[in-house]
């Protein structure tokens, strides 16, 4: 399987924006699949905390 260039994902982007989109939606959009990209990435790479140890590092119950 071929991984998709940087180009063709903005193009991907880009053709999913509404015709009205603002520049600020459009940041919004790369925003978002680059903060998921990076979490798979690190997901991928076993870079991960159990949900249990979080609430607990936060103090937080059930």
């Amino acid at each position: 399987m071929q991984t998709e260039s940087i180009k063709q994902k903005a193009y991907q982007i880009l053709d999913n924006l509404p015709d009205k989109a603002t520049w600020d939606d459009l940041m919004y959009k790369i925003y978002v699949r680059q903060a998921i990209e990076a979490g798979i990435k690190d997901s991928n790479k076993g870079r991960t905390v159990d949900v249990k140890e979080v609430r607990k590092r936060f103090g937080l119950t059930k």
